[in-house]
């Protein structure tokens, strides 16, 4: 009994627990619901599982299906990031406590009875528990909120070399801001959700982009699956920024760069009801602030990098040789912010090209096309967010010397092989007809193909050995949780 107590003890309280349980569920969620996918359907691996799991996969219900899903691993990414937050910014040890405590029953609640009655019949007491874990991770979001006031005196900005208004920690205001701006546009999906059966149906953005008329609560579906990603993104941005150690010059210009661009970017997704041509216009603006903020935190990282490893090697007066290795010398650390220059080249100039000429180029285009690009889009930047999540969870795991090589490269080469092909797969009309396209498709796919299926398996042989671990007595595990305790008698 005293086994099993520690095990969980450690995976339901102390912050690597944490993450690495939420990580497990999104990867065994991603690896069942990949049997689903198109290749696995051909090779009769759908059929085996629908026949031997009892799914229930009627084809009118499939956008239904698609938005749970979607939720489903989107609330359990939050959780991990909120995991990441309350142990990383301070706050009290009870804060920390009750926060990860009630996010994590809530996103429990919400992926298991979510894909529940999503797949494995409509059980309308699972419908109300997934309501309820959704309801719970709000409840989570508004503690943390609290938690992250910046103007307490007990969390004034102590280092000089950290951006600050006064005593006011701009870091720490920046998390505040986002976690207000979730908030906000959480609300503006569930009360779009409240109208279920008197107004609203379920849809998927990509099938209406193309109706000159869009009902107020489509534009509010729309706009909340937008903000929300976006959100996610500025949240891991600033996680990334505190693994770092981000501070100086370019942080005291980053700060205040993601909290305006978070403000605006949130209030033009949210005016898109009211105000939809104009709406669009504002959420330019703030993403492009929001953009340069997070550009300030790559050059700072990758001075940081540099400097560091060749301080580290006795270097000092390098080469640009020099300066490369030592750049590429830990490629978790360089992935992470590699990830986010990456990511302009497949998700944000493809999108702002696609906006520029929308009318011009891509309205000629057949509705399944323009539909195959936004998707592409949607996913890319999920991807990415997903990788930089495992590289920052694999630096949190200890990973090192050759190991951590492997994984760092591994991941970095697959994902953006995978991306980019995506990238070219879903933009392919502006290269190749319709009736010259089966060569770019298959190159394509086989690479997307290819690049996912290493990541999935390289995070296998990741999960595979901490549940290894967990079986030691005297694991990595209980390191982990020792530290936790001692940090937690620190606060």
């Amino acid at each position: 009994m005293q086994f099993l107590t520690k095990r969980l003890t450690y995976l339901f309280t102390a912050t690597k627990g944490l993450v690495l349980v939420a990580i497990a569920l999104i990867a065994l969620t991603t690896a069942f619901m990949g049997t689903l996918s198109g290749p696995m359907h051909e090779w009769g691996v759908t059929s085996f599982v629908v026949q031997n799991f009892g799914l229930r996969l009627v084809e009118a219900e499939r956008e239904g299906r698609i938005v749970l899903l979607y939720h489903t691993i989107a609330i359990a990414v939050v959780a991990i990031e909120t995991y990441l937050i309350t142990g990383t910014v301070s706050m009290k040890t009870e804060e920390q406590t009750r926060i990860n405590g009630t996010i994590t029953v809530g996103y429990l609640l919400t992926l298991i009875f979510g894909l529940m009655f999503g797949y494995f019949g409509h059980s309308w007491i699972a419908h109300g528990l997934f309501i309820v874990g959704l309801t719970l991770t709000f409840f989570a979001g508004t503690q943390l909120a609290i938690a992250l006031w910046p103007w307490s005196k007990s969390y004034a900005v102590k280092s000089p070399e950290r951006a600050h208004w006064g005593k006011v920690d701009l870091e720490r205001a920046a998390f505040f801001v986002m976690a207000v701006a979730t908030l906000g546009s959480a609300l503006f999906g569930g009360v779009t959700g409240s109208f279920y059966g008197n107004g609203q149906e379920t849809f998927l953005a990509e099938n209406v982009v193309r109706e000159p008329f869009k009902a107020p609560l489509q534009l509010a579906i729309i706009g909340h699956l937008h903000i929300m990603l976006t959100l996610i993104g500025v949240a891991l941005t600033l996680l990334v920024g505190r693994w770092l150690d981000f501070k100086g010059a370019l942080h005291k210009w980053s700060m205040p760069l993601f909290i305006v661009g978070t403000a605006v970017t949130s209030l033009g997704a949210w005016s898109v009801v009211p105000i939809e041509p104009q709406a669009h216009t504002i959420i330019y603006v703030g993403s492009t602030i929001v953009l340069v903020g997070a550009l300030l935190l790559v050059i700072a990282g990758f001075d940081n990098l540099i400097r560091s490893n060749l301080a580290a090697q006795g270097i000092r007066k390098a080469t640009v040789a020099q300066k490369v290795r030592a750049l590429l010398r830990d490629p978790l650390k360089f992935g992470a912010l590699w990830q986010m220059v990456f990511m302009n080249f497949v998700v944000s100039f493809p999108g702002l090209f696609m906006a520029a000429k929308l009318e011009d180029i891509f309205r000629v285009w057949s509705l399944r096309q323009e539909r195959s690009i936004l998707t592409g889009h949607w996913h890319v930047l999920s991807g990415i967010i997903a990788t930089i999540i495992l590289l920052l969870y694999a630096d949190m795991a200890g990973l090192r010397g050759r190991v951590r090589q492997i994984f760092g490269w591994v991941i970095i080469v697959a994902s953006d092989l995978a991306f980019a092909a995506a990238s070219a797969y879903s933009s392919r009309r502006l290269f190749v007809t319709e009736y010259t396209e089966t060569s770019l498709v298959n190159t394509a796919t086989l690479l997307l193909d290819i690049g996912l299926g290493t990541i999935l398996t390289t995070l296998g042989i990741l999960m595979g050995w901490r549940l290894f671990d967990l079986f030691k007595n005297k694991g990595r595990w209980q390191e982990e949780a020792n530290a936790a305790q001692t940090q937690e008698d620190i606060l």
